[in-house]
């Protein structure tokens, strides 16, 4: 990954900004390609995933920025970022400490597929988030 010129707020500027102030951001894993979670980054969240190589995110929840795996010590180390036609999506192709980005325990956050019966649990829990989170 080749850092922004820290001068310069262009590249930020290019980012389609919603009304929140917010950006979609979709982690996918280096290698396998697959889609690990779909989170939210402002301005300063980006800045410092570029700054430190590794994803920093906007908590809507916590109201507050989330350096991925700060809790969990599963880290997305950022290999690539790209920015969508539209300039309102952001992709980060990451490596994923620990093998678990989702926090109730799984390889990836996308482990509920829509069948007849309605939704259904296909991906197994890699940790427990108590032993996780310690809650």
């Amino acid at each position: 990954m080749q850092a922004a010129d820290s001068d310069t707020e262009q590249w930020l500027d290019a980012v389609a900004w919603n009304s929140d102030g917010l950006v979609a951001v979709i982690a996918q894993e280096v290698g396998s390609g697959e889609v690990l979670m779909l989170a939210w980054m402002n301005r300063e969240a980006l800045r410092r995933t570029v700054a430190l190589g590794e994803a920093v995110y906007w908590s809507r929840s916590r109201g507050r920025l989330w350096h991925k795996g700060e809790s969990s010590g599963h880290v997305q180390h950022v290999e690539d970022i790209r920015l969508d036609c539209d300039g309102d999506a952001v992709l980060l192709t990451v490596r994923q400490d620990g093998g678990i980005a989702c926090h109730t325990g799984r390889h990836r956050c996308f482990y509920r597929q829509l069948t007849d019966a309605g939704w259904r649990s296909v991906e197994p829990v890699l940790k427990a988030p108590e032993a996780i989170y310690g809650k």
